[in-house]
């Protein structure tokens, strides 16, 4: 049993900072709707030190305990979503591959920094060119003595012009302007200069994190490039593998607050006579709700059981897409079902449930599109299938530890040998429900380690519902297509019989 007496107390003392902060000093929606974040809020957020959680005990941090780390990304996200995002980056992204990965003397210098100056790290990959195709970045390095040169363009980088630390990926240069295969990751101080910041972007949500194209020009020492057990490319999966873990740590407390608010509002609004809360579209919808966050929650518990920090997630791939893809898409749904209950006055850029859209929209695009995760999720299987000899899918899932207790639900739909050379729009489609069958495994097992029977239950039909609509989808054999040409006979108006004048 763990005793976290000493834990309660943290995450109770950041709680009631956050709601002092977020809902009694300052007007939420207001605050939200701004660019940025002020200093006095965000330097009595660092007073609590969350990012503590992602520091290991040798260092001054609480420990790097994955269950403390998405409880503070939970209670972060409850009041911010954006805000969990801030500290899902610096933790994540950069800390615990710093943990992982860095030189002992760096970690003590960094880790130091964090704790005592409340400095903040990020992560550069993306480039203007090359989003999904990271392994394609033209970022490049290049070693003279003891100093690595690193240049390139990166973009998208979350606390753009803010952070003191950045984690910066590139690949070397080998000659005639040629970049080699493998993955470097550089620890740069921005004190030391070489990073400026050509345009910060006006993002659509998120107004709390600054983005930007930042053009890269730095010396880095070698004892701040990151060692890899391996190859950089596996570490690179590590590091993105475990953020995708996480993400329930951001998604549970916005949920939570999701199925808060439209309780509320169901409760008090009165159309036709009765309270919201009566009617049973209504109900659907609050369902739902309630099944997001329990499922999320599920994930959390997954992951804080099963994800040690030191743990190599390089290979975790299938439950890493899994849990992104499906909890990101149902933070969107989430966010859209509390703009349709609310009505009129929640779409506004100050209230919560239009804010909550597009605060929770690049969830499902960063860190790995979900339309790409679900592809990779059918090819992880299917690759896990030709490997063990399989053809049936039913077969093959219920005796895979992590569909096994969900696939039985399922006989009758799944029982179907698979087309290893299906279309990559059935590829995703496939991924989907499989990707909902791994969540429902989780779900399962969280029910059978005590959590509410009935929220369980509730969430696993509407998961089945969920899987076997997207099944019926992946049977169904017909497929449109685009046209290249469709000018002609393409006007309503031309077709139209006009009267003769």
């Amino acid at each position: 049993m763990i005793d976290n007496s000493d834990f309660v107390s943290f995450i109770e003392t950041y709680k009631r900072k956050l709601t002092e902060l977020f809902t009694q000093r300052n007007n939420e929606g207001h605050m939200a709707a701004q660019r940025g974040l002020p200093p006095y809020v965000l330097r009595q957020i660092h007073e609590c030190s969350p990012l503590s959680t992602f520091i290991p005990e040798e260092y001054g941090g609480r420990g790097a305990k994955t269950y403390e780390t998405l409880s503070m990304l939970e209670v972060s996200s409850y009041q911010s979503l954006p805000l969990s995002l801030m500290m899902g980056i610096n933790g994540a992204l950069f800390l615990q591959p710093l943990a992982n990965y860095a030189i002992e003397d760096v970690k003590k210098k960094i880790f130091r920094d964090f704790l005592v100056e409340k400095n903040m790290g990020g992560l550069m990959i993306t480039e203007p060119d090359f989003g999904s195709e990271a392994l394609k970045m033209q970022t490049g390095f290049s070693k003279s003595g003891d100093q690595y040169s690193v240049s390139g363009l990166k973009h998208w980088a979350g606390l753009t012009g803010w952070a003191d630390y950045w984690l910066i990926a590139a690949r070397e240069k080998v000659g005639n302007g040629n970049l080699g295969k493998d993955i470097g990751f550089f620890i740069h101080d921005t004190s030391n200069g070489g990073i400026d910041v050509v345009e910060v972007f006006q993002n659509l949500g998120l107004y709390m994190l600054p983005y930007g194209r930042n053009r890269i020009e730095i010396e880095v020492p070698e004892t701040h490039r990151l060692q890899p057990k391996t190859t950089g490319v596996t570490m690179m999966l590590d590091l993105l593998h475990r953020s995708r873990l996480q993400f329930p740590g951001m998604a549970t407390g916005f949920l939570r607050r999701m199925l808060d608010e439209a309780v509320s509002h169901c409760k008090t609004r009165f159309v036709g006579g009765s309270s919201l809360f009566n009617y049973d579209q209504v109900k659907e919808r609050l369902a739902h709700l309630q099944s997001y966050f329990t499922v999320s929650s599920a994930m959390s518990y997954f992951t804080s059981s099963n994800i040690p920090m030191e743990k190599d997630t390089s290979r975790s791939d299938l439950t890493a897409n899994s849990i992104k893809s499906v909890v990101t898409d149902y933070m969107q749904s989430a966010a859209q079902s509390l703009l349709q209950l609310v009505g009129a006055k929640g779409y506004k850029l100050d209230h919560i449930a239009g804010r909550s859209i597009t605060d929770s929209r690049p969830f499902q695009i960063f860190e790995g599109s979900n339309d790409i995760l679900y592809q990779q999720i059918s090819e992880s299987v299917l690759k896990l299938m030709r490997k063990s000899s399989a053809t049936n899918l039913y077969e093959f899932l219920k005796g895979y530890p992590h569909t096994d207790k969900a696939a039985g639900y399922f006989k009758d739909v799944l029982n179907f040998s698979v087309d290893y050379k299906m279309a990559q729009r059935k590829m995703v489609e496939m991924g989907q429900a499989l990707g909902r069958l791994v969540s429902m495994n989780m779900t399962i097992e969280l029910g059978a380690k005590g959590f509410n029977q009935e929220m369980v239950s509730n969430s696993l039909v509407v998961l089945q519902k969920e899987i076997r609509t997207i099944l019926s989808s992946y049977s169904f054999d017909k497929n449109a297509d685009i046209l290249h040409d469709c000018e002609e006979n393409s006007s309503w108006l031309s077709i139209l019989p006009l009267p003769a004048k």
